[in-house]
């Protein structure tokens, strides 16, 4: 029986050492889960307090996930909502984007959308959020409220709200219907014959409505197209590759994805004729424009099919899908990363090499690698899209800032509405002198004050030069400097006055005339805007900019 012995022992070390061998994989996955569910029973049963295993188990998959990039999610049965509205850009509610009030501690409504209930029923921006179906909102934060506005498509609450200029609460009885965010909310003509598309989002389904506009600014006449993928951030593949298919000829290459398993490898090309293969266009992009917007922006510019107007784009190069999990969770993972025509992936964040600390830092520039458009021209991959003409963005004033966050642009547009029943529309709409005169008062009335940020770097200056022993002999420069710097409201209110005109104005249009006529304002003074049209207004050095590059000849 000796040998029996044996032989079980060789079988069962031969086993372990096959097991470990040819799927170590498996088996460090299935051991660590093992340890993974053996501390939660252990922490369940012996933690000095109790355990809430729902979110002592959520923050341990949250932690894993964020570890991998911040694209990879969990999403459980209850947040369904939240998921469904990023894929489809639609959910149950009112329609209205509310803001925090810090002196009120309370929500206040910042921006109804156009045509949703919110506005349908009255509600104007201003208007303090009291009460929902009877329950206080007192110190409530927008999430929470936002929770309680949302809901089931059809379902209906009461909502008491204080209205400024009102002596008593007023009461509306809603109705939640589907939010279906704007996808475009605004196109027109613009210059001299240009069409001017707005695109929001790639959620939903965008494709179908920006060809009913670019079809409608086509029967107005245009000669030429500006695309605004500014501040979108994405949204589904297969829409930005439609819309490229407008512009683009049938069967071109525009999307390859590389992923782990066959089924993350995908090739995506234009599959209809196009609509228009010659009208010029130009893309403006920044940097908040991310996912398939640079799917978009990016083909265009490889096939040398546009010209990109603004500044650098996100730099995200991966794309991720649903996964479905136990108990009606889901899990958005990323699968592959994008590749557009020239060959590059604009992914600009390496989230395998992480520093020390876990942090993670965009790719240099140094270590990217040159590629070719159509004509030949050079690109680069690992930094978002860089637009063939680079636009500088000005920095805003510290004052803005502070001004946005007290709410004095905001309550100053809401007295403003009181006072005006109706206004000019936003193409001729302005601020007049008599109205920023009145705001300056207001501002001043309200006792407002902010940080300069040249008092504290001259204060941290000071302090540093008494710390080396230089403050004594130079006491009567830095006395100087300090009376120079003085904090003087009435001169940054006149010295930045264009910039806080501009954001009133914005303000207050958007309260007439919703996000449409925002748009509109925003566009007057818009320097990406102007540098496109300029370029769509010089056909030769249009042509010229898409062209390959001239040899140098050699000396």
């Amino acid at each position: 029986m000796r040998w029996a012995a044996s032989l079980l022992l060789l079988v069962t070390v031969v086993a372990l050492w096959g097991f470990a061998s040819g799927d170590s994989r498996s088996f460090q996955v299935a051991k660590n889960l093992d340890i993974f569910n053996s501390i939660v029973k252990e922490l369940d049963l012996f933690y000095v307090d109790t355990i809430d295993p729902n979110k002592t188990v959520r923050e341990g998959i949250d932690a894993m996930l964020y570890s991998l990039d911040p694209y990879t999610e969990y999403y459980p049965e209850d947040d369904q909502a939240e998921l469904e509205q990023m894929l489809k850009n639609s959910y149950g509610g009112i329609g209205s984007v509310i803001t925090w009030n810090a002196k009120r501690k309370r929500s206040v409504i910042s921006e109804p959308y156009e045509g949703m209930p919110a506005a349908e029923v009255g509600l104007k921006a201003g208007d303090v959020l009291l009460e929902i179906d009877g329950k206080d909102l007192m110190g409530k934060n927008n999430q929470q409220v936002s929770e309680m506005l949302r809901g089931q498509v059809g379902t209906s609450f009461k909502l008491k709200v204080e209205r400024p200029g009102e002596k008593k609460p007023l009461e509306f009885d809603i109705v939640r219907r589907s939010i279906q965010l704007p996808l475009i909310p605004y196109y027109g003509v613009v210059g001299d014959h240009v069409g001017y598309i707005n695109l929001s989002t790639f959620s939903g389904r965008p494709a179908k409505e920006f060809k009913r506009a670019f079809l409608d600014l086509k029967k107005q006449g245009i000669a030429s197209l500006v695309i605004d993928l500014r501040n979108n951030g994405g949204g589904l593949l297969d829409e930005s590759v439609e819309i490229a298919n407008y512009f683009l000829p049938r069967g071109k290459t525009l999307v390859t994805t590389k992923g782990k398993i066959e089924q993350a490898s995908n090739t995506y090309k234009t599959l209809r004729e196009p609509i228009d293969l010659d009208i010029p266009i130009a893309v403006l992009v920044n940097s908040v424009t991310a996912s398939a917007s640079e799917i978009l922006a990016g083909s265009l510019q490889d096939l040398d099919r546009a010209v990109l107007v603004g500044t650098r784009t996100f730099g995200k190069g991966l794309v991720q899908t649903t996964r479905p999990l136990p108990y009606g969770g889901t899990m958005k993972v990323t699968t592959s990363k994008y590749y557009i025509p020239s060959g590059r992936c604009v992914q600009a964040i390496d989230y395998t090499h992480r520093n020390e600390d876990g942090s993670v830092g965009r790719i240099p520039d140094s270590l990217t690698t040159v590629f070719h458009t159509a004509a030949g021209r050079e690109v680069r991959d690992g930094g978002g899209v860089t637009p063939d003409i680079e636009v500088k963005q000005e920095k805003l004033p510290n004052i803005l800032f502070y001004l946005v966050n007290d709410n004095l642009i905001f309550d100053y547009a809401t007295d403003y509405c009181l006072k005006h029943p109706t206004i000019a529309a936003p193409e001729q709409f302005e601020v007049t002198d008599a109205d920023y005169a009145d705001f300056k008062a207001k501002v001043k009335a309200a006792g407002f004050k902010y940080d300069q940020q040249t008092e504290k770097m001259l204060k941290n200056l000071k302090e540093m030069a008494e710390f080396e022993g230089y403050l004594e002999g130079a006491s009567a420069e830095f006395d100087a400097l300090e009376k120079k710097l003085q904090h003087n409201l009435d001169h940054d209110l006149d010295y930045f006055a264009d910039d806080i005109r501009s954001l009133i104005a914005v303000e207050i249009v958007k309260r007439y005339y919703y996000q449409r006529g925002s748009i509109i304002q925003q566009l007057k003074d818009d320097k990406d805007l102007d540098a496109a049209l300029e370029i769509l207004g010089d056909t030769a050095a249009y042509r010229k900019m898409l062209s390959a590059p001239e040899a140098v000849a050699a000396e």
